[in-house]
């Protein structure tokens, strides 16, 4: 197989990676995970253009420096854990009342799948964070103390 994607393969990768550059764009004015959609937009594009991998890695650090950012202090994670939850209650209710603004499922599912991805994101970035510290060297954690591991102090 050639290392270059074909015309419709490179068509199909400039459609999904460009819908979702755009929507990660939206997002970073509007409430939801803007970065992470921008950064998943250039990894398909960059599939299919190689030129877009130039993009990738400061797009990659910077989202990922965001989602550290979120989980900081006790009071983002408690911030952002409301909102995810606000969210999910919002769409549920614009989902069951339709004389609302838009009501109906459509906006109601838009809104509780926002809320998920949000809580989703949180529980990632969280472990991601605090995991670093935590977790053993092979990545699964046990159910002892981390003390008298070889290579690694405690965690106090």
């Amino acid at each position: 197989m050639s290392e270059h994607p074909n015309a419709a393969a490179r068509v199909l990768y400039l459609v999904v990676g460009g819908l979702l550059l755009l929507a990660g764009i939206a997002l970073l004015v509007l409430p939801g995970p803007g970065l992470l959609l921008v950064l998943g937009g250039l990894l398909v594009l960059a599939h299919g253009f190689p030129a877009a991998q130039r993009y990738v890695g400061p797009v990659r650090r910077r989202a990922m420096d965001a989602a550290d950012q979120s989980v900081a202090s006790p009071l983002r994670i408690a911030f952002s854990v409301l909102t995810g939850l606000a969210l999910v209650v919002a769409g549920v209710v614009w989902g069951l009342v339709p004389g609302l603004p838009l009501g109906g499922w459509p906006t109601g599912s838009s809104l509780v799948l926002s809320g998920l991805v949000l809580l989703g994101l949180l529980v990632f970035s969280y472990r991601r964070v605090h995991g670093r510290t935590r977790a053993p060297a092979g990545g699964t954690r046990t159910g002892g103390s981390s003390r008298g591991a070889p290579g690694r102090t405690p965690h106090r």
